[in-house]
């Protein structure tokens, strides 16, 4: 197979689909890798490192989207990327269809097929393939926030930790999973105060667990969420439905009620966010403000430590994409259900449930088309 690795337009993007160690595994079983000229450079991968584990540079998107049968990227192809794709081909990255109407309609309309990263699992349910850049944006989510309180950013001028004799950030995360988890570790170790919402008891259990006094733990309900919201410094959304929409967990209200110059980091904006009044933004413009609350809803934050996020993405897609490559996507999918639960879209079709009843299409269920 050849596999195709071009270079990533989204704005401040510099991760890259894949690393030369990863080029050198794949010609090692015999397959042809092309990549774009420069496409890991911004992190310190030059052409002459892919060339030496085996690829072929070429000098432009155009020319990989053209030679590729497969193509391994990072984020979701953007207008013009879709328009190269074609009937036959096989799309390997990180799609978020749900809240992404035109993406869709688009990759339906290519024929190719299309394997979201976020939404392959594993025997235990996870998502093995999102779960190293949701420890990325649930780190970056702290660091970005006690930034964006400091006054000179529009933030209430409160420091995350405190200091003796003066109260530290009352930080608010919505969701205990691998985001929340390591928001919550973050903060902890930044002196905030911490309190985490979730639904699942086990992951409560398992927080208080692990930080006992540290933090508060609450069951999530309307009413709790509304009061450890409108008491925050600092809210970090961390709330995700696998393929799905976010759910709008914080009102407009609830935002009109926090106090000046507070903070919400919103991590779930590549699902369209759990905030009303949450819209994507980028590295380029990372914050806007709603009734007095600093915004900060970047779309691809672990970008922007793109190389320590480069190396731990390749380091759990690897294995997937050398089986995709020496099977045939059809046959890897067939053969392991996991990946499979990555295909959301297949020959014009839509193959993950949740995507469908998102943007309006007709669910396809994929064991009946494999």
């Amino acid at each position: 197979m050849k596999i195709g690795v071009p270079k990533e337009i989204k704005n401040h993007e510099y991760r890259v689909g894949m690393t030369p160690a990863a080029v050198h595994e794949l010609c090692g079983h015999g397959h042809s890798v092309c990549v774009e000229t420069n496409a890991g450079a911004a992190i310190g991968f030059t052409d002459d490192d892919y060339v030496k584990a085996g690829a072929e540079i070429l000098e432009n998107g155009t020319a990989v989207f053209e030679a590729a049968d497969m193509i391994v990227k990072v984020k979701e192809p953007q207008a013009e990327e879709r328009a190269l794709l074609k009937s036959g081909q096989t799309l390997f990255t990180y799609l978020h269809l749900a809240p992404d109407q035109a993406q869709t309609d688009d990759l339906v309309a290519s024929g190719a097929t299309c394997i979201a990263y976020e939404t392959v699992t594993d025997s235990h349910g996870r998502l093995p393939l999102l779960a190293p850049m949701s420890e990325v944006a649930g780190r970056m989510s702290i660091q970005a926030g006690a930034h964006c309180l400091e006054k000179s950013l529009g933030g209430r001028g409160v420091l995350l930790g405190g200091v003796p004799g003066v109260s530290p950030a009352r930080v608010t995360v919505i969701g205990g999973g691998v985001v929340g988890q390591n928001a919550v570790a973050m903060a902890i170790g930044l002196g905030a105060h911490v309190t985490v919402l979730d639904r699942n008891m086990d992951v409560l259990r398992n927080l208080d667990h692990l930080y006992g006094n540290r933090i508060s733990t609450l069951f999530s309900t309307a009413a709790t969420l509304e009061e450890a919201v409108i008491e925050s410094d600092l809210v970090i959304g961390g709330v995700l439905i696998p393929g799905a929409s976010a759910p709008k967990l914080v009102t407009r209200d609830m935002v009109s009620r926090m106090p000046e110059g507070s903070v919400i980091v919103d991590v779930a904006i590549d699902q369209g966010g759990c905030t009303e009044t949450s819209k994507p933004t980028t590295h380029d413009a990372p914050t806007y403000v709603v009734d007095g609350v600093v915004h900060y809803c970047v779309a691809n934050m672990p970008g922007a430590v793109a190389r320590t996020s480069t190396l731990a993405l390749n380091n759990v897609t690897l294995p997937f994409i050398v089986a995709l490559a020496n099977k045939g996507p059809e046959r890897a999918m067939k053969d392991d259900p996991h990946l499979r639960n990555g295909l959301n879209v297949f020959q014009g079709k839509v193959t993950f449930r949740e995507v469908a009843e998102s943007t309006g299409y007709e669910f396809a269920d994929p064991d009946n088309l494999l």
